[in-house]
């Protein structure tokens, strides 16, 4: 690896967003392409915030900060991506659901699947199930995230599965949920394919339901 390449993932494990910007233009200026920044620069020091996250050595707050640098440099290089046709992992869509407006979460879930590669639409908080079915049916992604943080919304998440049911989509996507009072016997009695503890695991399931 580059050491720009290799000072762009201490930044994204450092969380260091000031300096994110200019090193990414660096980058670049250097003559390497957008593909390979995100590859080899931002993916694999996501990948390891994933890892230290799971294993207890980093909580939200530095995970949040890693993901802002992450996202300082994703403004800058996305457009690129998506001009030169850079294959995604997949396509997943994400929100809390109707009722609930917690989305730190949520948006963890997001930067830690667009640092994995995975193009991401996310439709925000309190959404309705009619909304989840419209969106699966506009952008065709090959997984469902929804999240809850209380125990009065999670029954959205079941709602919101029959109406994909209803609509005759369900088939087309793989749904995933979680939430602090998400369980995986909740997952398995509304149908969901699979519940994920922390983000870190909802990339990692991305990936598997993607590959």
């Amino acid at each position: 690896m580059s050491d720009i390449l290799s000072t762009i993932s201490t930044f994204v494990i450092e969380g260091n967003f000031v300096d994110m910007v200019d090193k990414t233009n660096a980058a670049l200026e250097e003559g390497l392409g957008a593909d390979e920044i995100l590859n080899n620069g931002l993916m694999p020091g996501m990948d390891h915030v994933g890892v230290e996250f799971k294993a207890g050595n980093m909580f939200v707050p530095e995970v949040l900060r890693s993901a802002k640098a992450m996202q300082e440099a994703m403004d800058i290089i996305r457009p690129m991506l998506a001009e030169s046709g850079a294959e995604s992992v997949g396509k997943v869509l994400l929100g809390t659901v109707k009722g609930d407006l917690h989305d730190i979460g949520k948006n963890l879930v997001g930067m830690m699947c667009e640092g994995a590669g995975f193009e991401v639409v996310d439709l925000g908080k309190d959404v309705e199930p009619e909304a989840f079915v419209e969106a699966v049916k506009e952008h065709k992604p090959n997984i469902l995230g929804m999240s809850a943080l209380l125990t009065t919304t999670m029954r959205s998440m079941e709602r919101t599965i029959k109406a994909l049911e209803e609509a005759g989509v369900r088939d087309t996507v793989k749904v995933m949920i979680g939430g602090a009072p998400v369980t995986q016997d909740f997952a398995e009695q509304i149908g969901a394919d699979g519940y994920a503890a922390n983000a870190a695991s909802a990339s990692e399931m991305a990936k598997q339901y993607a590959g």
